[in-house]
């Protein structure tokens, strides 16, 4: 918890530092842009302020830095020193409350504390005073040491007198030291108390220091250099910490591991002896109840060797178990006679028990006070029969031992004969009487009558021991008999080398007067501490590593600092030179777009007037060559502001197809020239009216129309189609034909539209990463446009940059096509800004796809009320029948969705023996037969034109009319109207009312000057243009539809005539002009208008004249800053007169 306290104090403390440095680092970034005489007032001025500032701080580190320092210190050496504090403080400051206030004695203080040093986890010391009887003056004490372990609890007590008035009930030593805690919580809250009290008292002082640090960057450099190198010093010290924390921690646990592993192998040898042992002595008892207790004895060497040998198991340690009855000197001769054998001595005085003895081999035992011949004893052992163990020394002294004490004795180890072991031999005394626990030694000495023993082979069985734990390899195990302690004897195991640590662990044989102890050590010295290292080496490495980041970081800043003030000033220049680059565009448009607008007019005046044809062609070829330079120009500004970001999309309701259909008429006396077959399908799932930018889309279009034309031959084909993009994503279910058709034609001859092969064009959009994805909100749709040709082709190595601006497929094109490279990069841009995808797929000698995206929104209108605004004709042909001949089925799917379009009922044949039967079926027949000019034949054809009614109409549908086929149709006296493709909703209109003479009226065109006329006739229009050219161009546009125009050169002569009241109906103002622009004669008319609407009455109309905007400043003129200084449109130079209708027919109402 501490240690999470000092962590998080920390971090908020360095954020504060580097937030500071940070904010002196930018605002001396600002120095560049302080003036001059600001920056000398400042050099005047004393710096005492900044000097003490940084006083403070130096201060406010080294307090922040020592009590941090000071506090780690203690959290790290808080729980070494805590156990040792409460030992120390529990025998010497706590000793004396002890013996005051309890009364506890000494001895019970040092139990205590030997207590406290034998457990590593003891958690309270607690001393208990419980009053005694009411006249009593003593009461108890009790001291408890409590650990996690309710077994392993502890508790002393004793009993004196103790004055109970001024003395605390419970005394309780808590190892986690509270004081060392709130010791350390007070020193954190000291330094937050300097940081927040620096924090305030500095706060009031902020826009000082914003100043002085413009001057303190080096400062800060130097104090940031300071705390990288008191981080690194303190990297260098916790790596040092870290290494003695896990190395201490590694050898803590391989110290316990050997405690745990010695003190198992010391608590099974201890336990597995004492069972032995009681075994023998259970066997003495029973030698002394059925041997000595029974006459004649119940007990022989043959049932004594059996009983023994089966039951040796229960002695697992003992190699052999024999019985010695007593014998005095003058029972010698009479025993030996009884037994048939001679009480034989020990070879040598040294020797014990040995398995290879041979009792003939030995002399008779000498002659003494007593004797203890072994007339008993275990298979094993059954060669030391007739043995006098009064005859060995180790054995004469343990005997006299065991029948003094009563207990069983050990001798002192010594080598086994000829086995060259080490050995022991466990003596029990055999009484004839029931002896009780304080019986003298004399009284015992009686009552012996005869000895067991038990001899012990020590490193056999140590060594059977140690085979039966699997960590024997670990360690090694000695065991020493040390009742000398100068002289310990080595029971077991090899020559100690040192490795380290040693362990030792008691070992209690029964026998009070011998000392036994094991020693265990490792094997192997410990290895290297390689996770100590590592992890301090980890640590080291990454402090140098952050300090060398530090580092390169606080130089960096000082390099940041100033490249900042450079990249402060290049930024200045870079919008100056942005701002100088706008007004150039804005200044060369003008300037050139004024003079065509001029030369435009002009041409289209003239070409109003009456010209010879060779007059009229002059005057078309120079209108034309204008129009691709305003295009160019158009194009170049286009690119220019979509890289400026100041391109704006609008959106406004368009009908799609009507669209198209303009693109179409665009091209398709070219397409016408170069007999290419031009046309569009559009699918019946695409809704009538959306909601897009369609200028806009029309401009991408006529980019990828024109493209394709360009570079397709004679013959060949071009087929713009639009779809739904879900309508692709889900082939298996598509209901659109021609969709359908391409999916199952792989590029076929027989399903394109001239017949040719092209390419796969599912390939230009499956890189569409968002074609697939679903469109959330239920409005917008996802609309896929196809542009489909079989041109050249692009190469291979020129289509990766085939959408960079100026670039195009090779050097050789430029001079083959023309052009200049930049459509395709603006139609990226464009479908780009609609959210959109653009892709292609192309094929040297085959031909090119190109496909993208838009997104738009659907229209709740319906299509008809468009229609029917600019076609009203089309209600005269819906409900007819119509039969398309044709063999190709895309091409008769296009021709299909035309006369869909005007309500007409189409069938469809391949040919003319397959019309022939949709002829025979139909009760109320055709109106008419639409036949396509490739699938003519002169021998069917006039048969089955023999076979129609005479109110059934005939269209040849071609690209260029071939004069034979229509002589063949006069043989059959039937009249054949061509419909010029590519087809067109008002192409087809115009023929079909030609042909059925539906009223008196024409075609669109002839109507369009009548509805001029009706709008602008008599009314009053005033032009405002600094330049004449433009005025007279704009005043011929107005007057030939029947408006008064009146022409003025300057915003302050349309300020006098625009002063209410006046006549005029509407305003065209140019925006760039002397003295005063269009936008501020705009604005002060609105506030003229605004003045005198205050002043007329109530309910009266108000006055606002419509002005439009009129300018040939493309980049600038927006509509969004036309509306801001109150004008009511836009209209751009040079403009066409259907322009200049469309601008005006917002104003004013028809007839």
């Amino acid at each position: 918890m501490i240690f999470s306290a000092v962590t998080e104090f920390s971090s908020l403390f360095l954020k504060w530092v580097f937030v500071t440095m940070s904010l002196n680092s930018k605002i001396s970034g600002l120095n560049g842009r302080l003036m001059s005489s600001s920056k000398m007032r400042k050099s005047k001025e004393p710096s005492r302020g900044s000097h003490s500032g940084w006083k403070r701080k130096k201060l406010l580190l080294f307090v922040w830095v020592f009590l941090v320092v000071t506090g780690f210190g203690l959290f790290l050496f808080n729980g070494v020193l805590t156990k040792k504090t409460e030992i120390t403080g529990a025998f010497e400051d706590k000793s004396l409350l002890l013996v005051e206030q309890y009364n506890v004695s000494k001895d019970l203080l040092h139990e205590l504390a030997s207590s406290f040093f034998k457990s590593d986890q003891i958690t309270t010391l607690k001393c208990i005073k419980q009053l005694g009887p009411q006249t009593s003056t003593k009461h108890e004490v009790t001291c408890a040491l409590t650990g996690p372990n309710p077994t392993e609890n502890v508790e002393l007590w004793g009993q004196c007198p103790v004055d109970h008035h001024n003395t605390p009930m419970v005394l309780e030593k808590l190892t986690d030291n509270s004081i060392t805690k709130m010791s350390l919580m007070g020193v954190f809250a000291i330094a937050l108390c300097f940081t927040i009290l620096y924090l305030l008292t500095n706060r009031k002082s902020k826009l000082k220091k914003k100043e002085q640090a413009l001057t303190s960057s080096k400062g800060a450099g130097k104090w940031m250099k300071k705390l990288l190198v008191l981080f690194v010093l303190t990297g260098i010290v916790v790596s040092i910490w870290l290494f003695w924390y896990l190395n201490e921690g590694t050898r803590i646990r391989r110290k316990e591991t050997l405690e745990n592993m010695c003190d198992e192998r010391a608590r099974m040898l201890q336990d597995q002896f004492n069972v032995s042992m009681n075994h023998v002595h259970a066997l003495a008892i029973l030698v002394s109840t059925f041997y000595h207790g029974k006459d004649p004895p119940a007990i022989d060497q043959k049932t004594f060797g059996e009983y023994t040998e089966r039951t040796s198991f229960e002695r697992p340690l003992t190699s052999g178990v024999a019985y010695a009855l007593r014998v005095r000197h003058s029972e010698r001769e009479k025993f030996e006679k009884e037994h048939g054998w001679t009480i034989k001595k020990m070879e040598t005085e040294d020797q014990t028990l040995a398995q290879d003895c041979d009792p003939e081999n030995l002399d008779p035992s000498p002659i003494q006070d007593e004797y203890a011949p072994v007339i008993l004893s275990q298979e094993t052992v059954s060669h030391i029969v007739s043995i006098d163990m009064m005859s060995g020394k180790e054995d004469r002294e343990n005997i006299l031992r065991a029948r003094a004490s009563g207990k069983g004795v050990l001798t002192s180890p010594f080598k086994l004969l000829k086995s060259n072991h080490l050995g022991v031999v466990l003596t029990f005394a055999v009484y004839n009487v029931h002896l009780h626990q304080d019986a003298t030694p004399e009284q015992r000495i009686r009552s012996t009558v005869g000895y067991l023993g038990a001899s012990y082979d020590v490193p056999s069985l140590v060594e059977k021991l140690l085979h039966q734990l699997a960590s024997k390899q670990t360690i090694v195990v000695n065991v020493y008999d040390t009742t000398n302690v100068s002289a310990a004897i080595n029971m077991y195991g090899p020559n100690e080398i040192d490795t380290g640590l040693l362990h030792v662990s008691s070992l209690d044989f029964g026998d009070p007067a011998r000392k036994h102890e094991m020693r265990c050590r490792f094997k192997q010295r410990p290895s290297v501490p390689m996770t100590a290292i590592i992890a301090s080496i980890g640590v080291l490495t990454i402090t140098f590593l952050l300090g060398h980041i530090f580092y390169a970081a606080i130089n960096r800043i000082a390099t940041v600092e100033s490249d900042c003030r450079k990249m402060m000033e290049l930024k200045h220049r870079a919008e100056a030179a942005d701002v100088a680059k706008s007004q150039f565009l804005a200044t060369v448009s003008h300037e050139i777009r004024t003079p065509m607008n001029g030369v435009l007019g002009m041409l289209q005046m003239l070409m109003d007037t009456n010209l010879d044809p060779k007059q009229m062609d002059f005057a078309q070829t120079a209108h034309a060559s204008g129009k691709d330079l305003i295009k160019l120009i158009n194009e170049v500004l286009d690119q220019a502001k979509i890289e400026s970001g100041r391109l704006e999309l609008e959106a406004v309701p368009f009908d799609l197809r009507t669209i198209l259909d303009n693109v179409l008429s665009i091209f398709s006396t070219k397409s016408q020239e170069k007999k290419i077959e031009l046309a569009v399908y559009v699918s019946n799932q695409l809704p009538d009216v959306v909601v897009g930018d369609p200028t806009r889309f029309r401009q991408i279009i006529t980019n990828l129309v024109a493209n394709s034309l360009k570079f397709t031959h004679d013959r060949g084909h071009i087929l713009l189609s639009v779809h739904l993009a879900d309508e692709v994503t889900r082939e298996s279910d598509t209901k659109d034909k021609i969709l359908a058709s391409l999916h199952g034609s792989n590029g076929s001859c027989n399903n394109t539209l001239s017949g040719l092969t092209v390419v796969d064009r599912t390939k230009s959009w499956k890189n569409f990463e968002n074609l697939s994805v679903k469109v959330n909100e239920s409005e917008k749709i996802k609309i896929l446009v196809t542009v489909e040709d079989t041109g050249v082709g692009i190469p291979k190595d020129a289509q990766s940059r085939i959408f960079m601006p100026f670039m195009q497929a090779d050097s050789s094109t430029s001079r083959t096509y023309g052009g200049t490279g930049i459509g395709l990069s603006i139609s990226k841009r464009l479908v780009g800004l609609m959210n959109g995808e653009i892709g292609f797929v192309s094929e040297p000698g085959i031909g090119s796809t190109f496909s993208f995206t838009v997104f738009m929104k659907k229209e709740t209108c319906s299509v008809d009320s468009v229609l029917h605004q600019y076609h009203p004709e089309i209600s005269e042909f819906q409900g007819l029948k119509a039969l398309v001949i044709d063999w190709k089925n895309i091409r008769a799917e296009v021709t299909r969705y035309h006369l869909q379009r005007m309500g007409v009922i189409v069938e469809i044949a391949s040919s003319f023996d397959s019309a022939q039967s949709y002829l025979s079926q139909s009760d109320s027949g055709f109106a008419m037969i639409l036949v396509d000019q490739e699938v003519w034949d002169k021998e069917t054809g006039l048969v089955f034109l023999g076979g129609l009614k005479s109110s059934t109409k005939l269209f040849l549908l071609a690209n260029t009319v071939n004069p034979s086929v229509n002589n063949e149709v006069k043989s059959g006296n039937l009249v054949a109207t061509v419909v010029a493709k590519p087809l067109r909703l008002s192409v087809l209109i115009s023929c079909f009312q030609e042909t059925f003479r539906v009223g008196n009226k024409r075609v669109v065109a002839r109507r369009k000057p009548l509805t001029l006329g009706s709008l602008l006739r008599d009314k009053r229009i005033l032009v405002v243009d600094d330049n004449i050219v433009n005025r007279r161009v704009a005043e011929g546009a107005l007057k030939k539809y029947g408006a008064i125009v009146t022409c003025v050169n300057s915003g302050k002569a349309a300020l006098e005539k625009l002063k209410p009241p006046h006549d005029f109906h509407a305003c065209f103002m140019d925006l760039q002009m002397p003295e005063m622009d269009g936008f501020e004669a705009t604005r002060r008319i609105r506030a003229v208008e605004g003045k005198f609407n205050e002043q007329i009455k109530s309910g009266e109309a108000h006055w606002h004249t419509p002005i439009l905007a009129m300018t040939a400043d493309v980049i600038q003129a927006t509509d969004e800053e036309c509306m801001k200084c109150g004008m009511d449109g836009y209209v751009s130079k040079p403009f066409e007169e259907e322009q200049l209708y469309s601008a005006a027919a917002c104003f004013f109402e028809s007839g």
